[in-house]
């Protein structure tokens, strides 16, 4: 669901993973079998609502982000995917923020993050009401299964 998702764009190699559970409180239940097969769990990590997973320590490969079916966060990171997939110049803009502060931050990922923030807001809500505009005269809800 990641930058990895979008082609043509700079990324971090780091593969972030959407996934949808019935039940997010039962996923702690199972941390000690996802650790094991070399995950970190780090709970919501600043996401209500979110179970987070981490792979390769400091040298991260994976990102596992688990939601409740129905939460809002799955249809707003899949609309942000999906928006820039459909608008390769804004995927481009995107793409030249993400290096430019990678090389003024390239040690304070808070830095970096915080740079995106304006973008994220600006770019979430055209997704949100792209998403919203596609789905215009449709009767069911598209969702993850």
């Amino acid at each position: 669901m990641g930058s990895t998702a979008i082609p043509a764009i700079h990324a971090k190699p780091v593969i972030d993973i959407l996934a949808v559970v019935k039940d997010v409180e039962c996923v702690a239940d199972f941390n000690k079998e996802i650790e094991e097969i070399g995950y970190d769990a780090r709970g919501e990590n600043g996401i209500s609502g979110r179970r987070f997973f981490r792979k390769g320590g400091d040298e991260r490969t994976h990102h596992i982000h688990m939601f409740k079916k129905g939460h809002e966060e799955i249809a707003k990171h899949l609309a942000f995917r999906d928006y820039l997939l459909a608008h390769p110049e804004e995927a481009q803009e995107y793409s030249r923020l993400k290096q430019r502060l990678a090389a003024e931050f390239p040690d304070d990922i808070k830095g970096y993050v915080n740079g995106k923030n304006d973008f994220m807001k600006k770019s979430d809500e055209r997704a949100k009401h792209w998403a919203a505009s596609l789905n215009e005269g449709n009767h069911h809800v598209n969702e993850v299964d």
